[in-house]
């Protein structure tokens, strides 16, 4: 089995970055000069991920429409001979395709994901938030993407956090793979 899709839910309403995101998503506000969405989509690409499913929300347009062809920019910048810029756009629209659902009341992360339902099917997906960017020398979906091809299991990404913070994370129980356990499922770096 392999992983081809991978379900993004965008839907959120950014409150812990107001006002920038009264009118612009969250995940379309830059690191550097890059949308933080795009490090997500380009880290879903190279994992060998052939599709995204955007959960979107109200206001969330310009999110798919990043990833999207822009033929009337296009032309402009053509015309003030801008091609590398041109060439950047290109790049961004044919990173994947990109398709999108809608989340018409916000219930949460969980809902989100059951809203992407009859676009996944019934085969294995990845779910990644636009908002946890690792950096990482091997990049984590493609750490678990990696695990679930050898498995055949769910994976989960965890992170210890103190006991006195628990309360604003969710918590998991399951079987945790020791650090020498999950070393096997590490890709070689070269």
């Amino acid at each position: 089995m392999k992983i081809r899709k991978a379900v993004i839910p965008v839907a959120g309403l950014g409150t812990r970055f107001l006002p920038a995101t009264k009118t612009v998503p969250k995940e379309l506000l830059p690191i550097i000069d890059i949308p933080s969405i795009q490090y997500v989509v380009q880290e879903a690409v190279d994992a060998g991920i052939q599709e995204i499913i955007f959960v979107t929300g109200r206001g969330k347009d310009g999110i798919e429409d990043h990833f999207d062809e822009a033929p009337e920019l296009e032309q402009i910048l053509a015309d003030r001979g801008q091609s590398a810029t041109v060439d950047m756009l290109r790049r961004i629209a044919e990173m994947t395709e990109v398709v999108s659902v809608r989340q018409k009341k916000p219930l949460g992360l969980g809902h989100a994901v059951l809203c992407a339902r009859d676009l996944v099917g019934d085969e294995p997906f990845a779910v990644m938030l636009a908002d946890d960017l690792i950096d990482a020398e091997i990049p984590g979906i493609r750490q678990l993407v990696e695990i679930f091809t050898e498995t055949e299991e769910s994976v989960v990404a965890l992170m210890k956090v103190p006991r006195e913070e628990v309360h604003q994370y969710g918590v998991i129980k399951g079987k945790l793979f020791h650090r020498e356990e999950a070393a096997k499922f590490s890709l070689p770096t070269d």
